[in-house]
């Protein structure tokens, strides 16, 4: 089989198209509906999690947060203001020294910061914490 060259050409913006276009699987939804998915409909505590984060991040493209929750097996993180609201999870086996994770995330303005537990015994517990964004990470 021989391209000519604006076969090749228009195969390949295809593929960068296909590559780029997002997925209906790989959409992220509100909120509740990660909430929900994440605990499977179960109610949701408090207490058994601690969310830590700043009150007020100068600039939104990094603020560090951390969460500890001793008994764990994942976490799950969100961002309620961002255009896409789940920020990650994080799973823990059974060989993890701590329930315990700390990273940097992006925030595009004033928003909740919400950390989910799965908790061993099956049960889940919530902690939430309100940043105050002055510049926006998200193209805000």
């Amino acid at each position: 089989m021989k391209l000519s060259r604006r076969e090749a050409l228009a195969l390949g913006l295809g593929g960068v198209a296909a590559a780029v276009l997002p997925l209906p699987a790989m959409a992220s939804g509100s909120v509740e509906e990660l909430t929900a998915a994440f605990t499977g409909g179960a109610a949701v505590g408090t207490g058994g999690l601690t969310l830590t984060a700043p009150e007020i991040a100068e600039n939104g493209n990094t603020v560090p947060i951390s969460v500890d929750a001793p008994g764990a097996t994942s976490i799950m993180i969100m961002a309620a203001g961002n255009p896409t609201p789940s920020v990650c999870t994080i799973n823990f086996g059974p060989a993890a020294g701590s329930q315990m994770a700390s990273t940097r995330i992006r925030l595009a303005k004033t928003q909740d910061v919400i950390a989910i537990a799965k908790m061993a015994d099956g049960s889940f517990v919530q902690a939430q914490s309100t940043v105050k964004v002055t510049i926006g990470g998200c193209g805000g």
